[in-house]
């Protein structure tokens, strides 16, 4: 499927971002301000571990022949550090090569100017050739997103390490000290938050898209400085107890699932982003002392079977954008809106923890159904395409070939398959893009922690 994907992202679609499948062409964007090839950054590195290396040197080539960082455009810092940054971090420190390196510092330094504001928590959007920022159009009142300044984290520590310059480590610390500080309504931390004033714009929680991998970075920072972060396993601890005394409930037909919070209204929805909550769960239960542990494995174990529950109660055997507990409804989507599939890893990653973590059978099996589901529903002539509705069998194609199937579906599938040994849990975090970044690599000193 890798190789699928990518010899026809080679050849239809080479410099673009995306390939489009169904019309044979490259799609660019407007997420990363000008830059190209987000496709051969993100598969780098799942080309490098499946042993691809024919194809692994083509991507290579491409970065050094063809990757230009001289660009001007608007360009999401989210979107660009995880993609791009951890793409060309996962690379250099798998093979060692100094042009994933010098790429990668060489566009963190390109992103520094969006903490140019007064409290240093970085705007959402920035103009890689000017080094101006603003916030996203949509964001509530010019606020910045959790989910964006809050997943930078990994990749900026391990900037500071490989430079040299505590620059970028200062930055993210930063951020950590602001959130520590600030109030959080019953424990929770909300969306959204002003760059100018520090504090709160409005009260909505989501452990899915806008809040998801905030929290995931606080257990990652821990486990990545070899559980040496200790401030973040503390906010890691104290924010999945107000998550579990707030958000978790139980459906009329007995599924586990996390509510969505509105200034203190449920909204009783999932998303697909928040199922990658099952695996960060169980990764964050591993470290904790006994009884705590054994409840969060079940948390997490149910979790992903409601996960697992949206994909078996579609005719496609794929899950929906978001689906819903209410009415009625039982892990599934109501809304048309929220109907389609676009190739979202976030169902795979969490059975490959748990598959990790328990080695229940059960895991792979569901994963061979998505595998099964992808082959006979996503795949078409030039490659795979996300679809519109998966409650049914003749679904239409989306033409669009995202950069995360290869970074991240297709790698997490093809590590619930492996043996654990392949990129160990042990020595490697993955970034929120499944990017793999080594474990105590981080010289702390460097890093401008006292």
């Amino acid at each position: 499927m890798m190789k699928f994907a990518w010899d026809n992202y080679k050849q239809y679609a080479l410099g673009k971002n995306e390939l489009r499948p169904l019309t044979k062409n490259g799609h660019i964007g407007n997420m990363f301000g000008g830059l190209r090839g987000a496709t051969v950054i993100d598969a780098l590195d799942t080309l490098y571990i499946m042993e691809l290396e024919e194809e692994f040197q083509e991507a290579k080539q491409w970065v050094e022949k063809s990757f230009d960082l001289n660009v001007n455009g608007e360009a999401s810092l989210f979107e660009v550090n995880i993609r791009y940054i951890g793409g060309l971090l996962a690379t250099y420190y798998l093979t060692g090569e100094e042009v994933f390196k010098s790429k990668a510092l060489e566009l963190g330094e390109k992103l520094l100017p969006a903490f140019n504001t007064p409290t240093g928590i970085p705007r959402g959007v920035i103009n890689l050739g000017s080094g101006m920022s603003w916030s996203w159009g949509w964001a509530s009142a010019g606020s910045s997103i959790l989910a964006e300044f809050g997943t930078l984290h990994l990749e900026f520590l391990h900037l500071s390490e490989l430079s040299g310059n505590p620059v970028f480590a200062e930055k993210v610390r930063n951020i950590r000290r602001v959130l520590s500080r600030v109030e959080k309504p019953q424990g929770l931390y909300p969306n959204f938050l002003s760059p100018v004033t520090g504090s709160w714009v409005q009260h909505h929680v989501s452990i899915g898209g806008l809040g998801d991998s905030f929290y995931e970075y606080l257990i990652k920072s821990w486990l990545m400085s070899d559980k040496k972060d200790s401030e973040a396993k503390k906010m890691y601890d104290d924010a999945l107890e107000a998550i579990e005394k707030h958000l978790v409930k139980k459906s009329a037909g007995g599924l586990t699932y996390i509510a969505e919070w509105r200034g203190g209204i449920l909204d009783h929805k999932m998303g697909h982003l928040a199922c990658f909550s099952g695996g960060m769960i169980a990764l964050g239960a591993q470290h904790s002392p006994g009884d705590r542990r054994q409840r969060h494995m079940e948390l997490a174990a149910e979790i992903t079977s409601t996960c697992h529950e949206s994909y078996a109660r579609s005719d496609t055997k794929l899950g929906p954008e978001a689906f819903r507990f209410d009415a009625g409804s039982e892990a599934t989507a109501t809304r048309l809106s929220e109907r389609y599939y676009i190739l979202r890893p976030e169902v795979v990653e969490s059975y490959m923890y748990l598959w990790r973590l328990t080695h229940q059978p059960k895991y792979r099996h569901w994963g061979w159904e998505v595998v099964q589901a992808l082959e006979k529903y996503c795949r078409v002539e030039a490659g795979f395409s996300g679809i519109r509705d998966v409650y049914t069998t003749t679904p239409t194609h989306d033409n669009m070939q995202q950069s995360f199937f290869l970074a991240e579906t297709l790698k997490y599938l093809y590590l619930l398959f492996c043996e654990d040994d392949v990129l160990s849990l042990e020595d490697w975090v993955f970034n929120t893009e499944a990017h793999p970044l080594p474990i105590n690599h981080t010289d702390l000193k460097a890093a401008g922690q006292p």
